[in-house]
């Protein structure tokens, strides 16, 4: 049975363009200045206003994937959230969107991604895999030694 979901609750961690590209910036280079990020665009195709900037930086700090700290005269950001995560995230919620429910329907979503891999990744793949297991495996037996409340 597919779940209904409301427009108001898909994707809530949905990016733009620009905030993805914000956030590649800020991994590039934590602590920049939304004056320094517009030079960056502007110096590539990308015309941007100051004013534009800051409401993209400051949307990415209320989505809670940038921090900002005030230095002198001007704000700096900093991730809140490795690329890895935000990826996690971003695909939970693609997950969510489309999951009827079935785990078999996300787990050949997967293996259809993973085909087009090159043999290294897929090595690399499974042995991501064996190392979840193992951690699995270790916080399973250790809340079976721990004593009960």
């Amino acid at each position: 049975m597919v779940r209904k979901k409301s427009a108001s609750n898909v994707m809530t961690n949905q990016l733009g363009q620009l905030e993805l590209e914000v956030m590649e910036q800020v991994w590039l280079a934590p602590g920049i200045e939304a004056k320094e990020l517009t030079e960056i665009f502007n110096q590539q195709t990308t015309r941007l206003t100051l004013s534009t900037m800051q409401s993209t930086v400051e949307r990415l700090v209320r989505k809670g994937l940038l921090e900002r700290r005030k230095v002198s005269h001007a704000y700096q950001y900093h991730a809140c959230i490795s690329r890895q995560n935000l990826l996690a995230r971003l695909m939970g919620d693609v997950i969510q969107l489309l999951h009827d429910g079935r785990m078999d329907t996300i787990l050949s979503s997967f293996v259809s991604v993973a085909a087009n891999l090159d043999a290294a990744s897929l090595d690399r793949l499974e042995r991501l895999i064996e190392d979840k297991k193992c951690q699995l495996k270790t916080a399973g037996d250790a809340e079976k030694e721990s004593p009960g409340d």
